[in-house]
């Protein structure tokens, strides 16, 4: 549909607009696809004057912690209260990929140096470690999910 180049913090993206239906796109964002939001609706014939407001991805903010739930209520109860969901520090994309795999669950122990997640980007693996020690409190992604540069991969408290 409509091609733009766009210079974010230093870092160039060709962002293609690939459909638009009232204020969701369908984008291409440096060969990724994503389905975004958009603050205001574009109105199709005056799209080539206007340029949107392009957000995170919908699905790279929803918690990955669903299916971590029953293992947690099998384990017994630590001695020490565990952190809020979603507390902590988080541990973000270094740069964009898809998410291939996710080595922690919330709840887990990690070090700093613990490879939490792998990322491919331009069809290499990087391994994505932990920058601290403590507990998985959150987990944003899953293994499929594409996710741009400095986006929330986990939290650890």
């Amino acid at each position: 549909m409509n091609k733009f180049q766009y210079k974010v913090q230093g870092v160039d993206y060709d962002v293609e607009i690939e459909e638009l239906e009232g204020n969701v796109a369908k984008v291409n964002v440096n060969g990724i696809k994503f389905e975004v939001e958009l603050k205001q609706p574009i109105n199709p014939a005056h799209a080539i004057h206007k340029r949107p407001e392009v957000q995170q991805p919908h699905h790279a903010a929803q918690p990955a912690a669903a299916p971590a739930a029953p293992q947690a209520a099998a384990q017994p109860a630590p001695a020490q209260p565990a952190p809020a969901a979603g507390t902590g520090s988080a541990v973000k994309s270094p740069l964009p990929g898809t998410i291939t795999s996710v080595n922690v669950q919330v709840g887990d122990k990690v070090k700093d140096g613990d490879t939490v997640v792998v990322l491919e980007a331009m069809k290499m693996q990087n391994n994505i470690e932990s920058e601290f020690s403590g507990t998985v409190t959150s987990i944003s992604v899953k293994p499929g999910d594409s996710v741009l540069e400095g986006a929330v991969l986990l939290t650890i408290a």
